[in-house]
Parts: structure tokens; C-alpha cells; sequence
């Protein structure tokens, strides 16, 4: 399935200007059918999901308490 530029900002949040820079910049993929851009939605479901996994690993991560460093008792 594809959205327009402008779908695309309502379905992430983004302002329009956002989405048109990335696909300037070649972060985001998109076709042009002559009139405007069109992106694919799964494109964003997969990014969307991986951000996810990310964010429930660091926090994870964070809960975890610091190991003491073994090392700095050896110093002279």
C-alpha cells in the first residue's frame, strides 16, 4: 500500500517539510507518479517496529546496575 507525502506525515507525526527532506536526501524511498510522492507504508511498519525492539532494550539496559570494575582496586 502507498501514501502520499501527506498521509505519510499524519501516520508518523512529522511535519510534511520533514518527510519531502528525507526523500531529498535519499533516507526515505519513495516514487513519483508525475503528480506527487508516493511511499510505501510497509517501508515504515518495519522501521516503526524495529524502533520497538530498540527502545525495550535500552530499557532494559538501563534498569540493569553498573558491575564494579575489577581493575581499579589492582592500581598502585
Amino acid at each position: 500500500m502507498y501514501l502520499t507525502v501527506k498521509e505519510t506525515a499524519d501516520y508518523l507525526q512529522l511535519p510534511v517539510s520533514f518527510i519531502m527532506e528525507k526523500i531529498a536526501e535519499g533516507r526515505i524511498r519513495a516514487v513519483h507518479n508525475g503528480e506527487e510522492y508516493m511511499i510505501n507504508k510497509e517501508q515504515f511498519n518495519q522501521f516503526l517496529d524495529q524502533l520497538v525492539k530498540l527502545k525495550a532494550e535500552w530499557e532494559k539496559e538501563k534498569d540493569e546496575p553498573i558491575v564494579e570494575s575489577y581493575d581499579y582496586k589492582d592500581e598502585d
